[in-house]
């Protein structure tokens, strides 16, 4: 079932097996927050059972890398918006992976990570990948880091 992320009011709906449910609330709602401030658009997330191919597509991507996760996966969305795919997925951990996949050659293409406000920094990311911190009054205290696609998909 289709959930309407609504970030005035911050909800754990399809969050709730998660052990830091409420913080990965606030990260899906301050996404939702920044797609409606600067597009317009309407985040809405559907259960990642309801949606394979976004799982199987973000994680094909993470191959490029030798990234492969353990975790189960709550929620995915994708969308298009200005030229640009984008493509999320919310795990139980409190791990959010996203995409943002320019549809024109020699644009922006790259993978995201967010980890939610109380939880570890997984092993996959140890060594590998620098975390910078960002404060949001949705999600407290976000860290988030990145890598640039290489590949084409």
């Amino acid at each position: 079932m289709a959930y309407k992320v609504d970030f005035k009011t911050v909800s754990t709906v399809g969050l709730e097996s998660s052990p830091v449910a409420p913080a990965l609330a606030g990260l899906r709602a301050n996404e939702a927050r920044y797609f409606w401030n600067k597009f317009k658009h309407e985040f809405v997330t559907v259960p990642a059972s309801e949606a394979p191919e976004t799982l199987q597509w973000i994680e094909t991507i993470l191959a490029e890398r030798d990234m492969h996760f353990g975790y189960k996966p709550l929620e995915v969305t994708e969308f298009v918006v200005e030229g640009t795919k984008w493509a999320y997925v919310f795990y139980e951990n409190g791990l959010a992976v996203n995409v943002l996949y320019s549809l024109e050659d020699g644009g922006k293409r790259a993978v995201g990570f967010k980890l939610s406000d109380g939880m570890a920094i997984p092993a996959e990311f140890e060594g590998k990948f620098k975390f910078a911190r960002q404060r949001s009054k949705l999600a407290g205290t976000i860290r988030g880091s990145f890598f640039v696609i290489k590949g084409t998909y």
